[in-house]
């Protein structure tokens, strides 16, 4: 089966960076993001007084985005290592949204963040 235009057939999970030892804090996640994965792994949820490794974030709109990253702001400083990924739908998508790669990178770079890489996620069927 060829894959589409656009994806490179690798992993979600590893495209994530997301390991055996990663504590990960989802936020807006869909429901089935296990399955969005596509990995027999489970990440590890971190508990209330800890800090993530990796943050993945679900978001709809530019206020909402601005909004939850302004939230996830001082995890950075308890783990200036932490990677934040933002998932949200792509045009192609149908779904009305104002948030693009650019307006991302120009916030977190605004607020002390470095962009480091965007990679295509099929959301369409899962992120709803």
């Amino acid at each position: 089966m060829s894959m589409p235009v656009g994806y490179s057939g690798t992993p979600l999970f590893k495209k994530l960076g997301i390991t055996d030892d990663s504590r990960l804090l989802l936020i807006h996640a869909p429901e089935n993001y296990q399955a969005l994965l596509d990995s027999k792994k489970i990440p590890k949820a971190v508990g209330k007084n800890e800090t993530p490794d990796i943050i993945h974030l679900f978001v709809k709109s530019k206020p909402e985005m601005e909004r939850s990253l302004k939230n996830i702001l001082p995890f950075t400083k308890s783990n200036p290592a932490i990677s934040i990924r933002v998932s949200w739908y792509k045009k192609s998508a149908g779904i009305p949204t104002d948030i693009t790669d650019d307006n991302i990178r120009s916030w977190a770079l605004k607020n002390g963040l470095v962009d480091v890489k965007v990679c295509a996620v099929k959301l369409n069927k899962y992120f709803r």
